[in-house]
């Protein structure tokens, strides 16, 4: 994954989740909510981290 794509890809995660905060019930979220909520943030871990990796790389 090049580095513009982990950007875009990033961006859109960040958009997606902020979406799905905006929908958030202030009582009783269906499982289906906070387990998307989860993936998206996980997915947005791993590509902060690729991203910094990649950033270090060509810093070398």
């Amino acid at each position: 994954m090049s580095r513009d794509e982990i950007d875009a890809r990033i961006r859109e995660l960040e958009r997606r989740i902020a979406d799905l905060k905006a929908r958030w019930p202030k009582h009783s979220v269906p499982p289906s909510m906070a387990l998307e909520l989860e993936e998206l943030e996980d997915e947005l871990e791993e590509l902060k981290r690729l991203q910094v990796r990649s950033t270090s790389c060509e810093q070398a």
